[in-house]
This record gives structure tokens, sequence and C-alpha cells, in this order.
């Protein structure tokens, strides 16, 4: 990414902000570019903030609050305010510009989709652009390695539950009787008739005694 940061530094802030029409913003303006070029993006920033109150629809003052977000390493700020001012862009260039410098602070997030996109209308507006260019194959490229990875990983996780499953001991499966209906009812049927078969054993056995005689003492 180191080659991202050098080309935003390259942006030459002074030019842009000379597009600034009231006096109190065109001294705010350039004190936060003289700030900005020393290193001191915390007290550059300030004085951007303090211009775009005195005009808040100033595009290239919003692109200036983007660079020195992005120097402070606020990428997710930067990435706003550069949205911001390619919406609100009245030139071709700094709409390329801003929308160049979104992708770079989308990319700094991981918004790799989101990066691309930015890129991709960045390089519509200067196709000639070989920054871009790279950026957005770089882009693209760690995308598919992200898609990759990912992949890898579901897989992985997959295999690990496997190998867990397997490790664990079956359950011991319940043998459901194989019941014949028929056979069920033969054998109630059996049941039955030994049920009678002792029941009428009983029966002559009770008769025999009753008609046997009494003994003689």
């Amino acid at each position: 990414m180191m080659r991202q940061l050098i080309i935003l530094a390259g942006f030459s802030l002074t030019g842009l902000a000379t597009l600034a029409q009231a006096q109190p913003e065109n001294k705010a303006i350039r004190s936060g570019n003289k700030l900005y070029k020393e290193g001191k993006f915390d007290q550059a920033l300030p004085e951007f903030e303090k211009a775009l109150s005195q005009n808040p629809g100033n595009p290239v003052t919003r692109y200036n609050i983007g660079n020195a977000q992005f120097r402070q390493e606020d990428f997710v700020a930067s990435g706003k305010s550069f949205e911001e001012a390619a919406s609100s862009a009245t030139t071709k260039d700094l709409k390329q510009r801003s929308l160049y410098n979104q992708g770079v602070s989308l990319s700094k997030q991981k918004k790799l989709q989101e990066s691309i996109g930015a890129y991709k209308q960045a390089l519509r507006l200067n196709p000639q652009d070989e920054t871009n260019r790279y950026n957005l194959e770089k882009a693209l490229s760690e995308l598919k390695k992200q898609q990759q990875n990912n992949e890898q990983k579901q897989q992985q996780q997959q295999q690990d539950q496997k190998k867990k499953q397997d490790k664990q001991p079956p359950k011991p499966q319940q043998q459901k009787p194989n019941l014949d209906k028929k056979k069920i009812e033969q054998f109630l049927k059996s049941l039955e008739q030994k049920e009678q078969e002792v029941q009428r054993k009983m029966q002559q056995n009770k008769t025999r005694a009753a008609s046997q005689p009494e003994k003689d003492w």
C-alpha cells in the first residue's frame, strides 16, 4: 500500500484550494495547506474544517479534509469525506481524484468490493491513470485471495467437524422388532386354546371329585 500513500501525498492541496472564493475561507485553507505540508495533519484538519464551516458546499475543502483525515489514519472518516467531495465535485479532475482517494481509504479498511467500485469509477474518468489501474488490479487480486482463504477456512471447518463426529462412539441403534401381524394372531390364539384346555381339565377334576362316594370309616 506504500505506492498508494505516495500518490495520495502527491496531490497538490494548494492548487485545489485556490478554487475557494471567500477571503476568510482562503486564509483558513492556506493555513491548512501550510500545516499539512509540514506534516502537522492534526493541526491542518481544524483549519480545513473552519473553511468548510464558512462554505459547506465547497468540494475542494472536503477533499482537503479527507487528505488530513487519511494522514491521521482515520480511514473511515476520510472515505466519507472523499465520497462527499466526489458527489459534489464541479470538475472532472476533482471528481476523479476524490474517487481514487476514496478507493484508497476503502482499501485500508479491507472493504475491497467497495474500493474496486471507486477505482473503476475513477478510471472511467481518467483511463490513462496508471496508478489507479495498478490499485484496481491490486484490490482485485486481494479480493480473490480473500475469497480463496474464506473457502479454505470453510473447508477446514467442515473437515474438523467431520473428524470430531468420527471420534464420537456410534450410538446404539434400537432394533425394532420385526413383528408379523399374522404370527401375533396365531400366538394369541394358541394362548387362548391353552387357557381353555386348562379350564376344561380343572372342571373335569371338580366333576370327578363330586361323583365319588364318601369313604366309610
